[in-house]
């Protein structure tokens, strides 16, 4: 299809964003960038958009954030046409012939990008395909140019400002897709005006009232926030300026989507929104990196620095380059106070990450970059090995996509590693024997479980047996061995070359053993469960679970519309304050389809979300919700009573009872409230029961969202020392668990 230049439409004029770029790009290059705007105006005539604008609005947007970036002429003139060969069949070859081969190469890797898959799956293994996928596309694109995928995330950053003109349902799934893909990946590339906003917009679609109310209390103290910024600044500019150090001093906004993590964090340590101090920011600019140093001294010298609060990512740069020091001190009124300091080619990099370095560049990528950006390098070397899709998008999620801490080796070398590695995670990326062989770890010369969470400036000594090989214990997500994909995917691979029937063995006692803890009958469910997983044979499965393919998280998680259990005689059930409380206008139950119905959870057998579950219709307390297997239930002579009842949106927290096994001794208890307490879960009612032989049981009442966590605690609770038992105590008796081993 061939387009001849014309005029665009007369009511939008490119005059004003040419001139806005002389900032950065010479004059020369204005023609080009003009002719490349008309080309696509011409192209696009007659399209409109979903909020009603001519379609040429889009592609002038996604062109003005990535001018924004400072990115080169032809990122621009690319970011004009990014559309035209998708929505308007313009061939490559006709832009390559009117705007140049890097043009072309870079709207090319564009169309790929925009091609992403986006059927609609069914099921999360549907869903981590498609997402792998999309995945695997951006990091190959970015791997031939980094510019690719920087005009792709200024192309999802101007829809998610138009996302209001969507229906709602694409709006969530696309709100949900920028919050774990795209911004995450901004933050990597360093980009992070760009990852800010995609966030905060994000965050706005998914969590409309939770947005709204930090949106406020932000905005009611942002007078006094100002106020104590404009005062330390008042007192640190004269004190840097005796020291003879030169600089630019201002304050630093925090934004919503920041402030809402920093206050759930906050609010399951039982701190309320005014102890979030980082609030308030500085940040200095000073002239040399020997600068940088010296203002750090006069900042501490001038407040105290509160410990363990100083970041030097001079001498420990991210790898999207990023330089700055961070101190948090305790300024004027006893106020703590965040500064950052840095050089004006450090601020640079901060606000534009990799894209700091295609400024003023007339060509591709040059070796620094692509040292800049050796991670995907490694990135796609893991993704050849990584056949399914889920063990991909957990592997860019956890590897990638997290924020990183420096450790050294006993010989002072640096590795960075995704924040919450272990000390198997520190063995594994130095060498897969190494981590085979692991028995043991010292950090900082103390000797440390091998679940432990490594922290930046850690020296971490790795303890080897070149006889033994990995635990499968080392796969259980809920036990927290390892933390990074790269890891658990060597560690699968060990597994993998096993014999088939060692793996099927395996496989069957890790299965029969969860869903036993769990109160699962699995035997009846093999067909459907083979099937959810996509296997052929039931022996195929279990191999899979047998090596570490499958979890036990994954299997529950998958099994919770599923379960249907039958119980023994045993204990009796501990009563639960939480039993008899009703919900009005609940969403997370809709009887008969619909919601807002008066509903009470069924004392007798505490049902919580991945039960099935029926509803009796009561005189005067609306439908009581009973597990199906509940023996009110199965006995009750009325049958017409019985409604269907279905779980929807998890919006509270229900009851469920455990019984502990195990042997008595001081802390026991304190241990397990450890537990409870790392996975946010409440325990509304706990008592023991002295069973002889030294032996104790502990039952206990928690509050939990559905089956997948209660399976998560399970088996956290039963490394705790001294556990030897540990089960779902249903209709107050308590399901048969399988034996620890000695």
């Amino acid at each position: 299809m061939a387009v001849e230049t014309g005029e665009p439409p007369a009511a939008i004029s490119i005059e004003p964003f040419l001139e806005g770029l002389a900032s950065y790009l010479p004059a020369e290059r204005r023609p080009f960038l003009r002719e490349a705007f008309e080309y696509a105006a011409i192209c696009h005539s007659g399209q409109f958009r979903k909020s009603g604008e001519p379609y040429i609005t889009h592609p002038l947007a996604v062109a003005e954030l990535v001018a924004t970036l400072e990115l080169d002429h032809n990122a621009v003139a690319a970011a004009f046409l990014h559309d035209v060969q998708e929505d308007c069949g313009i061939p490559n070859e006709e832009l390559q012939k009117r705007f140049g081969a890097d043009v072309a190469g870079l709207v090319e890797g564009l169309t790929k990008l925009d091609k992403l898959s986006v059927q609609a799956a069914s099921g999360q293994v549907g869903r981590d395909a498609v997402q792998a996928q999309n995945l695997r596309k951006m990091f190959l694109a970015m791997a031939e140019d980094v510019r690719v995928v920087l005009i792709k995330l200024c192309d999802r950053l101007h829809n998610m400002r138009t996302l209001w003109a969507q229906p709602e349902d694409k709006q969530q799934r696309i709100a949900q897709e920028t919050l774990e893909v795209f911004a995450p990946l901004a933050n990597r590339l360093g980009v992070w005006n760009v990852k800010s906003e995609l966030e905060d917009l994000s965050f706005r679609v998914l969590e409309p009232d939770a947005y709204r109310d930090i949106a406020q209390l932000v905005a009611l103290r942002r007078d006094t926030r100002e106020r104590h910024v404009e005062e330390a600044v008042a007192v640190l500019r004269p004190h840097l300026e005796n020291a003879g150090i030169k600089s630019e001093i201002s304050g630093r906004a925090k934004h919503i989507y920041s402030i809402h993590q920093k206050r759930e964090r906050y609010s399951a340590e039982a701190k309320g929104f005014d102890q979030i101090y980082d609030l308030l920011a500085l940040r200095v600019i000073v002239e040399t990196v020997a600068d940088c140093y010296h203002a750090l001294g006069v900042v501490h010298s001038l407040w105290r620095p509160i410990p363990g609060q100083f970041d030097d990512y001079i001498g420990n740069p991210k790898d999207s380059r990023y330089q700055s020091l961070h101190t948090t001190v305790v300024a004027i009124g006893g106020r703590p106070l965040e500064v950052q300091i840095r050089t004006p080619e450090m601020h640079r990099v901060a606000e534009y990450g990799v894209a700091a370095h295609w400024r003023y560049k007339e060509g591709g990528n040059s070796g620094a970059d692509e040292a800049r950006i050796a991670w995907l390098r490694q990135l796609l070397e893991w993704q050849r090995e990584m056949a399914a899709a889920e063990e991909f998008v957990e592997t860019v999620k956890t590897d990638i996509f997290q924020d990183q801490v420096f450790v050294f080796t006993p010989k002072g070398e640096v590795l960075d590693l995704p924040a919450g590695a272990t000390p198997l995670d520190f063995a594994y990326r130095i060498h897969t024997d190494l981590g085979h062989q692991t028995m043991g770890s010292k950090v900082n010369g103390r000797i440390v479980p091998l679940n432990s969470r490594l922290k930046t400036g850690d020296v971490v000594e790795i303890m080897r047996n070149r006889s033994k090989g990995p635990s499968r214990d080392w796969l259980n997500q809920n036990l927290g061995y390892i933390r990074t994909g790269h890891s658990r995917e060597k560690v699968r691979q060990w597994f993998r070359k096993l014999e088939r029937t060692e793996n099927i063995d395996n496989g069957r006692v890790m299965l029969e053993k969860e869903m036993k803890r769990l109160g699962v009958d699995v035997s009846e469910w093999q067909d459907e469960i083979r099937e959810m997983f996509s296997y052929t044979s039931w022996d195929d499965l279990l191999a899979a679970i047998g090596y570490g393919a499958i979890s036990t998280t994954t299997i529950a998680r998958k099994l919770e519309p599923l379960v249907d259990t039958a119980v023994p005689e045993d204990l009796p059930r501990l009563p639960s304050p939480a039993d008899t409380r009703p919900t009005l206008g609940s969403p997370g139950l809709r009887v008969m389809g619909i919601g807002n119905l008066l509903t009470t959870m069924a004392r007798c057998c505490h049902p919580v979300p991945g039960d099935q579950i029926v509803g009796y219709v009561t005189r005067a307390r609306g439908v009581t919700v009973h597990r199906a297997d509940c023996h009110s239930v199965l006995n009750e002579p009325e049958r017409e009573r019985l409604v269907d009842v279905e779980w929807g949106t998890v919006t509270r927290l229900y009851p469920a009872s455990i019984r502990i096994e195990a042997w008595d001794r001081v802390g026991l208890l304190r241990d397990i409230s450890g537990v409870m307490a790392d996975e946010k879960v409440n325990m509304v009612g706990v008592r023991t029961v002295e069973a002889g032989d030294g032996m104790v049981n502990v039952l206990a009442t928690l509050e939990t969202t559905g089956i997948e966590q209660l399976s998560r605690l399970l088996s956290r609770i039963e490394i705790v020392t001294g556990v030897r038992n540990v089960a779902r105590d249903l209709n107050g008796r308590a399901a048969t668990p399988a034996r620890k081993r000695a």
